[in-house]
């Protein structure tokens, strides 16, 4: 990757030669006349390295190295000074500079510095993005890179006290990504309450975020604190919010501005401290548009926005996920290890998942549910017209592969004594001669 070097100093002859020098060792560079120039360009642009003199108008070195920290990615700095002034160099460096360069330079001096301060540079965004993906990783299964540059998102903005934004479909994975954020944050070891704000009919949602008294509205038997009111102190996750009515919206917004909240049917305000994050398979931006979400609180949540990429996106990411799936079903339904046959793994592998991780994920559980474990060849009769759309797992195949699961648990840990086994169930030994070989586990 070309190093992007942004080069200021009010001088035009010392960017014109310092840029002449850094072309020729095959950087790419920018330039600014002055500090309030370099932040403008900095914040909206990344830069691996900054060179800056420190005597500029406006703003000079020693201010712009101060106020790096307003820019999203801050570049290293390399200071230039003149001869006789290293001490201020000192003095910048003591404010987070890597190095410095004396005027006037040679192209070698230029050169040896820069590509050490880049190669410092590599190795600490190499080490930002493994402790990201090692955060990301406890929660979720990913190898694409797609994923891992959502992984650095929650790694840089998880501890920042900022509402974070969720966006993507059904099925990819936003919960996970908001348990990291959690994770990662200085609330950590505090509440984490998550609603589902399609759960409940719109003109109860008021109700749940805030609170009520006893007889606030018909059914409401107790006085609740609300859900604003139960995560004080952590982070309470808002799941579709897109499905909030217009007014839930707006009383919403008047909570997160002045950090308080009103129960239902009170007249007194309760002062909340929340960290916010929301997630939403809607396309905020288009509900905006039409009239079906307020700009005004879609700019007071989009503070942080991560998209969350289908599974069409990370296709790396299936043979993973898969292996991942059956190791845990397996495990749940007592199996031992099981594997895929070739030509079912392909199959699966290829396959489109509309419904994304959690389609994948029902469908791994599936198979190894109505399995006899060991090496699985084929898909169950009813899901062999096709590979997408599988169902989830109905309540009686569930309860049959969770009570296959015990039976198999059981029997191993009376090392294969029937008699044994059925006297840990709490069942007869022909009951259970039944259920081994309703379950092939004879």
């Amino acid at each position: 990757m070309t190093p992007k070097i942004l080069v200021c100093d009010d001088d035009a002859g010392v960017r014109y030669t310092l840029r002449e020098i850094l072309e020729a060792g095959d950087m790419e560079v920018a330039e600014a006349a002055d500090g309030e120039a370099a932040l403008d360009y900095l914040r909206t642009t990344h830069a691996d390295l900054m060179i800056t003199d420190l005597r500029m108008p406006r703003l000079d070195g020693m201010k712009l190295l101060g106020r790096l920290g307003e820019v999203p990615t801050p570049p290293k700095a390399v200071v230039l000074t003149a001869h006789g002034s290293e001490r201020h160099a000192v003095e910048a460096m003591k404010l987070g500079a890597y190095d410095y360069l004396t005027k006037p330079f040679d192209a070698d001096a230029v050169l040896q510095i820069v590509e050490r301060a880049v190669a410092s540079v590599r190795r600490d965004q190499e080490n930002e993005q493994l402790r990201a993906e090692l955060l990301l990783s406890r929660h979720l299964v990913f190898a694409s890179e797609a994923m891992r540059r959502v992984a650095l998102l929650v790694f840089r903005v998880a501890p920042r006290d900022v509402t974070v934004l969720l966006q993507g479909s059904s099925g990819t994975g936003k919960e996970r990504i908001a348990e990291a954020l959690v994770a990662a944050s200085a609330r950590a070891a505090a509440a984490f309450v998550r609603f589902n704000c399609a759960a409940v009919p719109r003109e109860l949602a008021e109700a749940e975020l805030f609170g009520h008294s006893r007889g606030a509205f018909t059914g409401a038997h107790k006085a609740r604190p609300g859900l604003f009111r139960e995560a004080h102190g952590g982070t309470l996750l808002l799941d579709e919010v897109g499905e909030l009515d217009l007014a839930t919206q707006g009383k919403l917004l008047r909570a997160l501005q002045e950090r308080r909240v009103r129960p239902v049917g009170e007249d007194r305000e309760v002062e909340i401290d929340v960290r916010l994050i929301c997630a939403t398979n809607r396309d905020l931006r288009a509900e905006v548009a039409a009239g079906r979400f307020r700009d005004d609180l879609y700019d007071r949540l989009n503070v942080v926005e991560i998209r969350v990429p289908p599974l069409s996106e990370r296709p790396e990411d299936v043979p993973l996920l898969i292996d991942h799936f059956l190791r845990r079903y397996a495990d749940r339904f007592g199996l031992g290890p099981v594997a895929l046959g070739p030509e079912l793994r392909a199959q699966l592998a290829a396959a489109a998942y509309p419904g994304h991780v959690r389609e994948l994920q029902h469908r791994i559980e599936r198979l190894v549910a109505l399995s006899s474990g060991g090496v699985i060849e084929q898909v169950p009769l009813d899901d062999a017209a096709g590979t997408g759309g599988a169902p989830a797992l109905g309540l009686k195949e569930r309860v049959e592969a969770f009570e296959r699961g015990l039976l198999a648990e059981a029997l191993q840990g009376a090392s294969g004594n029937r008699s044994e086994t059925a006297r840990r169930l709490g069942i007869s030994r022909v009951t259970l001669l039944d259920k081994l070989k309703k379950y092939r586990l004879e």
